[in-house]
């Protein structure tokens, strides 16, 4: 059974950082490639970003620059670093198995003053 189990969501200010984890049991994790989504109250869940087996990444323009997806294949884990939050990044954010097309459980993440 694949799972993928999210963590490090949180409140934070207009500004700050967060890093997203998503933890990958019962696949070949290393082969596959993974994605990180968002979705707010009353919006389509749209690609934040990217990143395939072998470590190439691409990002939706509205991350750029601020927003970084990485791989530890040790670990069988994707992480999402985020930066320079703003108060429209708030939704609950989402990583994506591609292989198996399974989506973990969420995360909320919430950029507020």
């Amino acid at each position: 059974q694949v799972q993928l189990v999210e963590s490090g969501g949180g409140l934070v200010q207009p500004g700050g950082s967060l890093r997203l984890s998503c933890a990958v049991s019962g696949s070949f994790f290393r082969i596959y490639a993974m994605g990180w989504y968002r979705q707010a109250p009353g919006k389509q869940r749209e690609l934040a970003a990217r990143i395939t087996s072998g470590g190439s990444t691409k990002y939706a323009e509205f991350v750029k620059g601020r927003f970084n997806i990485s791989r530890d294949n040790a670990k069988n884990t994707v992480y999402l670093q985020m930066n320079s939050l703003k108060p429209e990044d708030t939704a609950v954010y989402y990583c994506y198995h591609e292989g198996v097309g399974i989506w973990g459980q969420g995360t909320q993440v919430t950029v507020s003053s």
